[in-house]
């Protein structure tokens, strides 16, 4: 830990000297050395003098600090600032650090998820407009009825094979339901019925 102060403690009046502000410089004066572990620097500020984080958060500001301790230590270090000035305050960031990568990663599961659900209904909606398009004489009862059974199937299989059922899959699916009730003039629901009886979910 000795070296964490001791690279600060010489990098700070150079850092001063690099750097322009009343409010920077208060704010490097304030920052206390908290660890020195795989090419990061971390530095602290105390809860009092919090309102003083921002102007070390800067961007050219980092860059500075970074550019100065890489070169004092004789290899790359990257800075962090953390709120609190101990390894405990060190150690509840770090965990915090998993808990927001946690969710981030969980968000984009489920945004992954239902972009590949939509697409799948978007795709099948498609491919109902197609297969209606190709019906010859769509004023005869038996070809749209020809063209029911055939659009049936093809949500069914559709909907066999999603792994996830959310708001946006519900969404696309009763969108594909309309379509086929609009093309063969029957109520959505009977077409929902049919689809969720030969899915067997009902």
């Amino acid at each position: 830990m000795a070296d964490v102060f001791e690279l600060w403690k010489s990098a700070l009046p150079k850092v001063v000297q690099s750097v322009t502000g009343r409010g920077v410089w208060a704010a490097l004066n304030a920052a206390k050395p908290v660890a020195l572990e795989d090419g990061l620097l971390v530095l602290g500020i105390a809860p009092q003098d919090s309102e003083l984080t921002g102007h070390l958060r800067i961007h050219a500001t980092q860059r500075v600090i970074e550019t100065i301790v890489s070169q004092l230590h004789g290899s790359s270090l990257r800075v962090r600032i953390i709120d609190g000035t101990t390894i405990e305050d060190y150690e509840i960031s770090k965990r915090r650090d998993v808990e927001r990568r946690r969710l981030q990663e969980q968000e984009m599961a489920k945004m992954r998820t239902e972009m590949k659900a939509r697409t799948s209904w978007d795709t099948v909606f498609e491919q109902l407009s197609r297969r209606y398009a190709a019906v010859p004489q769509k004023s005869l009862a038996q070809n749209r009825a020809r063209f029911y059974e055939e659009a049936i199937e093809l949500v069914v299989d559709a909907r066999k094979e999603m792994t996830a059922i959310d708001d946006a899959a519900e969404r696309s699916f009763a969108r594909c339901i309309e379509r086929i009730a609009q093309y063969v003039e029957i109520p959505t629901t009977v077409v929902a019925l049919e689809i969720l009886k030969r899915s067997g979910e009902l």
